[in-house]
């Protein structure tokens, strides 16, 4: 992996927000127009009773960070709760899932390197990063229709 060379300024009118594909919920990469191969970040902003995908990595740690609202994330079997400025960094070979089982809207920054995690011949197995069923809510949801029909 090769470093970039300077540094490069991200405002916010160049964000480009868009849904995952899974979950369907609202996120934006700060790093993909910098081209780092070491670094990812993004933001999630969870809408009320949604939930993201139910995954792990391979190598890298991630580091979650609430910026707006209060935030819930299941990693393991246990669900913290986190509040505003609190962050977690969560370890590769943990299946974690942010959630938002309240009324409000939620705004997590995400930090990590999964695109600098595999080796050639762990490419394209998703079973490295989704064990399970990546849709599946936590019992936080039960009863809750998410993600939204396309």
């Amino acid at each position: 992996m090769k470093p970039i060379a300077g540094y490069h300024l991200i405002t916010p009118g160049d964000l480009a927000w868009r849904p995952s594909n899974l979950m369907r919920i609202p996120n934006a990469d700060y790093l993909e127009r910098t081209g780092s191969e070491n670094l990812g970040a993004r933001l999630w902003r969870l809408p009320p009773k949604s939930a993201n995908t139910l995954h792990k990595h391979v190598r890298a740690e991630e580091f979650y960070f609430v910026l707006e609202g209060t935030g819930r994330l299941r990693v393991g079997d246990e669900t913290l709760t986190v509040p505003k400025y609190g962050g977690v960094l969560v370890g590769p070979d943990l299946v974690r899932q942010i959630f938002n089982d309240t009324e409000a809207e939620v705004l997590w920054l995400i930090v990590g390197a999964p695109e600098a995690e595999l080796e050639p011949h762990e490419k394209g197995n998703m079973s490295l990063f989704y064990p399970s069923d990546p849709t599946q809510l936590p019992p936080e949801l039960k009863g809750v229709a998410w993600p939204p029909k396309v």
